[in-house]
């Protein structure tokens, strides 16, 4: 008997390998110059999210195996995960002989009984070379970006203080596309209204209504000139009609979906970011709503039932009329679009409604849906009516349109043509009064900013990213702080987006223009192809962008120059906050991101903790440094520890990482080290420490230095200390507590009790689990943890996790 393993792709699987730079030197941003990693720095692909175990839970499900069926979503990006599925579930499933095939490839467009079983009665094998293109992209953007990112990260925020982004990062495509921005920004800028004149006539027949007439020669720039045609015009009290044309006019129904279309659909007409949107249309595509959402084709193919994805749609209400005519009267014949052999359209695969989907997944459902019933209806059809005037010797004129056959339109009431007031009837040679001739002046208007939906079609145009990657970075220069979204989804840089632009622009034009990196997509299109070398790409691209950075990094000074103008220097950025352990003179607290510590007199920075604020901590000193402490508190909610800024960024002792605050200090003997407050293992979380929160009274709590859970006790209580001793049954340390006499919640009130946290029942209703609130993750670095203290009886290895208590505090969070 055979054993087949089936892998079918989740979010989870998705996301769950990531390539990184593998030897840790290389990822230490201090000890490595960034032009090492073009070459030399190996790396290695690992788990994004280690807790999935995904790897772990292959091989499990993979042993004993004796074939693989490979169920991955059908991209360049699917086949490569499809190898890393191979390079985790090959080891451990049974040897077939040499010449059996073992590894077989589904391939399908969307999750349908139909589709499943053509894909399973189809099986091929994975394509390599589409994987090697991804691999081969992901890696060029690993290594540039790496590599430019930390120089001018480095470079620009140990200069300037107020920058407001953590991060000044750098990428192949993420670059072009801020360039896009900026350009439409420069556009704006240097714009110089120009004024111009308009001739405006208006005229009428009886009882009709007057009509407008437009000016043939349109508009002209010198207002004498004008003022000299409206002279003459108004010679003539009549406009006579000229000629009186009619004709019939198409507005032809959309092309098949595909993803970019989507995407500018769902910024321009349903505000909803790219990214955004594309996660909705990933959630639809996984629960069965619709085909895959990634496709670059715009043609249905040959065999494609359009009958039956139709029928599907015949009893929503939304739409149900407007079906069952199509499918009574025939379907039209779809545009002929363009295949680029990758997925079929987007289209709906089954029924929904939108208390099955939620607001924003039936919204885009709806318009996927109505775009795939108009594409199979009738074109729009109406009557465009012109009539040519004559008003002394200048001409004039003016259109409408009347409706036919509304066709597509009406499932797409957007696209319809508008009510208009009819045309009155005339024909050559009839006269019309003349009501009004003016000269109208106007001025000639700047572009807009850039929506979105142009970004997308100028990334599409320029190859810069592909249907998968271009709502990220799209993201990304929004997230870094480089544009900001305005009302109607437009896209206006901020002036360190602008900066960064003009600064490529003066140093190397070619990081920021489009070209190079639509050069490289050739390229790698080559590699899935076959038609490429994977290392000579590879090398080849890596070459020509390590000799771009090190030209850029010679040429910094003239980016800095442009820096100088637009930002103030560190030194003269921030407030004083606390004092430098050094000179004892007052350290400047820059609260522009990334927010940081700056000595000016030593002419030194200091990280903090992100995403929270930062205040003096009782003007207490580190024992080891002499710095001031500052405490870090995430809100009321949430958590609060001190540190030292020194110790903070350099580690002071080896069982420590930087980036540790003084509730994971092993110091042995400090006040605010972990050795002193640390209270026990961690309900949750399998590193962590509860640690007390000396700040946190009266409504006192502790929190693990790990993960964001927080323990709420002893409210009201006057005093909280971690005595020395510790707990006989779970090793925790133990907490003296000593309650006001009007207060107390302790029996026969009694103020003052010493007992365990977890295993006390005197404390047993005093405590409450909760998690803290958290703006974002914030980095924390691993290193030892402690638990109990162990003074006084000595340590005796982890601290066990109280199984009674630790069950229920467990349970209440839950």
């Amino acid at each position: 008997m055979r054993t087949v393993l089936m892998v079918a792709e989740k979010p989870s699987l998705a996301q769950s390998i990531a390539k990184i730079l593998s030897k840790g030197m290389y990822n230490n941003w201090d000890k490595v110059d960034p032009a090492e990693l073009f070459s030399k720095a190996p790396t290695e692909k690992k788990e994004a999210n280690p807790k999935l175990n995904m790897v772990k839970f292959l091989q499990v499900e993979a042993r004993g195996c004796d074939y693989v069926v490979l169920w991955l979503d059908c991209d360049k990006e699917g086949e490569n995960i499809c190898f890393e599925v191979l390079d985790a579930v090959q080891p451990v499933m049974n040897q077939g002989g040499v010449r059996d095939q073992t590894v077989y490839r589904a391939k399908f467009s969307s999750i349908t009984d139909t589709d499943i079983w053509n894909a399973m009665n189809c099986l091929g094998e994975p394509n390599r070379n589409e994987a090697l293109s991804v691999d081969a992209r992901q890696e060029l953007d690993l290594r540039i970006g790496c590599a430019f990112t930390r120089f001018q990260t480095k470079y620009f925020q140990g200069k300037y203080g107020n920058l407001d982004s953590s991060l000044i990062s750098f990428g192949p495509c993420q670059t072009p596309t801020l360039g896009f921005c900026v350009e439409r920004h420069d556009k704006i800028q240097s714009f110089k209204p120009e004024t111009y004149w308009v001739i405006q006539a208006k005229v009428f027949r009886g009882k009709d209504s007057p009509l407008t007439l437009d000016w043939n020669r349109v508009r002209v720039f010198d207002r004498d000139v004008g003022q000299m045609f409206v002279n003459l015009t108004k010679t003539s009290r009549e406009a006579q009609v000229e000629s009186v044309s009619k004709k019939e006019k198409v507005k032809q129904r959309p092309q098949a979906l595909n993803t970019v279309e989507m995407l500018r659909v769902g910024s321009s007409a349903l505000g909803m970011g790219p990214q955004h949107t594309m996660q909705i249309a990933e959630r639809l595509y996984i629960q069965g709503y619709i085909s895959y959402p990634r496709t670059e084709t715009t043609h249905y193919p040959e065999n494609f039932d359009l009958k039956g994805t139709l029928k599907q749609q015949a009893n929503n209400p939304m739409w149900a009329e407007e079906v069952k005519a199509l499918l009574s009267t025939g379907l039209n014949r779809p545009r002929k679009g363009a295949d680029v052999g990758d997925h079929p359209p987007i289209t709906p695969m089954r029924a929904a409604s939108e208390a099955e989907l939620g607001s924003d997944g039936w919204r885009l459902y709806d318009y996927i849906t109505r775009h795939f019933i108009a594409t199979v209806s009738q074109d729009c059809k109406y009557l465009q009516t012109t009539i040519d005037f004559n008003i002394g010797k200048e001409a004039f004129s003016c259109s409408g349109k009347t409706l036919i056959s509304a066709g597509y339109t009406v499932v797409m009431p957007w696209q319809g043509i508008p009510l208009e007031e009819a045309m009155p009837v005339c024909e050559r040679g009839d006269t019309f009064t003349v009501d009004e001739i003016k000269l109208v002046e106007k001025q000639t208007s700047p572009p807009d900013y850039l929506t979105e939906a142009e970004l997308i079609t100028l990334m599409e145009k320029h190859g810069i990213g592909t249907d998968a990657s271009i709502p990220v970075h799209i993201n990304n220069v929004c997230q870094r702080n480089y544009v900001t979204v305005e009302n109607g989804r437009k896209l206006k840089p901020t002036n360190l987006g602008i900066v960064l632009v003009h600064g490529y622009y003066k140093t190397d034009a070619e990081l920021v223009l489009p070209t190079i990196r639509s050069a490289v997509e050739k390229q790698l299109t080559l590699i899935s192809l076959g038609k490429a070398n994977f290392q000579q790409v590879l090398q080849h691209t890596l070459d020509i962008f390590k000799r771009k950075f090190h030209y850029f990094v010679d040429s910094i000074p003239s980016m800095d120059e442009l820096m100088e103008v637009s930002f103030s220097p560190i030194a003269a950025s921030g407030k004083p906050l606390s004092r430098c352990g050094k000179c004892h003179r007052f350290m400047k607290y820059i609260q522009a991101k990334p927010s940081r510590l700056h000595c000016s007199h030593c002419d030194e920075t200091y990280s903090l903790p992100q995403n929270g604020a930062i205040k003096l901590y009782k003007e207490l000193r580190c024992p080891l440094d002499e710095f001031e402490l500052v405490l870090w508190t995430s809100g009321s909610r949430g958590k609060s520890y001190p540190l030292c800024p020194y110790c903070f960024s350099n580690t002071p002792f080896r069982d420590m990482k930087k980036g540790m605050g003084c509730n994971e200090c092993t110091h042995p003997s400090c006040q605010h080290s972990l050795n002193s407050l640390g209270i026990g293992q961690c309900v949750e979380c399998d590193g962590g420490v509860l640690v007390l929160d000396p700040t946190s009274g009266p409504k006192w709590k502790m929190a693990c230095n790990k993960c964001n859970v927080v323990v709420h006790f002893f409210e009201h209580a006057h005093r909280v200390q971690v005595a020395q001793e510790s707990c006989d049954a779970c090793d925790a340390s133990l907490v003296a507590v000593d309650f006001n006499k009007t207060r107390t919640p302790l029996p026969v009130g009694e103020t003052q009790h010493t007992g365990c946290v977890f295993c006390d029942p005197v404390f047993q209703d005093l405590v409450e689990l909760k998690h803290a609130t958290m703006r974002h993750a914030m980095y924390r670095g691993g290193g030892a943890r402690r638990g109990g203290r162990g003074r006084g009886r000595g340590r005796r290895g982890n601290p066990k996790k109280p199984k009674d208590k630790m069950a229920a505090l467990a349970a209440y969070f839950v």
